[in-house]
């Protein structure tokens, strides 16, 4: 066992705080890894509010780069000094969704047996079973994805969840390719993630929207085609102007991504899609909110496919490794999402920047 320093939520609302951790020596099936760069998530802020439950004391963090320290009895996929993406997608193999070929929609995702504990010996819930707001922390070996170490960590470890997320839910669920428009609504890190997919995958017309101007020029710059100031109009019907300007005849985008996680904008969405075109919900609702009321007819009518994205349906042994290639070839500009470095110290503030739309991601370096 060893000690380490990391951000604890303590109880729902209070604000974070520096604690020192006992980490457990590997077993079995696990990784110890020395955190490189962790990047501060919403979902984070979810733990820390309660959103996602209530098993407090929660180590946050969960989207994270760095380097396997040690591993236990029979880890052979990753090895001590390599570099490697936390994710929290650890299949198992022998549930129905792997055994039938679907590894990414895996029910049964692995976590480290053991516990965390603070000082006095309380167990800790690792934020999505990985809990990397710490100078180490324990994860099972599966959920270390081996990639090429001359990435810049900071950049690298947003793979691990909010930039696979976009990236996700526009390629892999929304089926994001060329001859397809794809509108994006809420351009936050996810978003403007998702916006960048699109673009990858050849999209056209990609139209970001958002009521923040900020937001709206950091899809500009992943490549997004056309932008609109939901503030200022009605979204719906200049998604559906811009489509049948490019395809005539279009009522809409084939694609829609809502990465806010509101009922307001999943309607907008709904409305804003072409006959037969796909929804695709990536923003994380809290549990209070409600579809919003539809006439059946509508859903009837219109066609195509209602979606989440858990994850961007992603395969983590599959495309991390690709992704960052991608972003070594200067192809996915990952850089371009860490708006800035902090220390372990200063997470409290980052959500607050976060909260008020001032950054797409803030990132902990050690």
């Amino acid at each position: 066992m060893q000690q380490v320093k990391a951000v604890v939520a303590k109880a729902k609302g209070e604000p974070v705080s520096i604690e020192t951790i006992n980490i457990p020596d590997p077993g079995p099936g696990e990784a110890v890894v020395k955190i490189q760069a962790c990047g501060v998530c919403h979902t984070d802020l979810h733990y820390r509010e309660g959103g996602i439950n209530d098993d407090f004391p929660f180590l946050l963090g969960h989207e994270a780069s760095g380097i396997v320290e040690a591993v236990g009895d029979g880890v052979t996929d990753v090895a001590p000094g390599d570099f490697v993406i936390l994710n929290w997608r650890a299949v198992c193999g022998e549930c129905r969704a792997c055994k039938r070929g679907e590894p990414k929609y895996c029910f049964a995702t692995h976590n480290a047996k053991q516990k965390m504990t603070l000082e006095d010996g309380t167990e800790l819930s690792p934020a999505l079973g990985i809990g990397a707001f710490a100078e180490k922390t324990l994860v099972a070996a599966g959920q270390c994805t081996k990639v090429d170490p001359k990435a810049r960590p900071a950049a690298a470890g947003l793979l691990g969840c909010g930039v696979m997320a976009g990236l996700g839910a526009a390629i892999n669920t929304g089926g994001a390719t060329r001859g397809r428009s794809v509108a994006v609504i809420g351009c936050g890190g996810v978003g403007v993630a998702a916006v960048a997919g699109a673009v990858l995958a050849g999209a056209s017309p990609v139209i970001a929207v958002d009521i923040d101007p900020r937001k709206l020029d950091a899809a500009k710059k992943a490549g997004a085609t056309h932008t609109i100031d939901s503030s200022q109009g009605d979204p719906v019907e200049q998604i559906k102007a811009i489509c049948e300007q490019v395809y005539p005849g279009a009522e809409g985008a084939d694609i829609v991504v809502e990465a806010v996680g509101r009922p307001e904008t999943w309607k907008q969405g709904f409305y804003a899609r072409d006959l037969a075109g796909t929804l695709v919900l990536v923003g994380v609702p809290t549990p209070d909110l409600k579809l919003p009321d539809l006439p059946l007819i509508d859903v009837f009518g219109r066609g195509g496919s209602l979606k989440s994205s858990w994850y961007g349906d992603c395969l983590p042994s599959r495309d991390f490794p690709m992704l960052i290639d991608l972003y070594q070839q200067g192809r996915l500009d990952l850089d371009a999402f860490v708006s800035e470095e902090i220390n372990l110290d200063e997470v409290e503030q980052a959500f607050t920047k976060m909260h008020d739309g001032n950054v797409l991601r803030s990132v902990v370096v050690f």
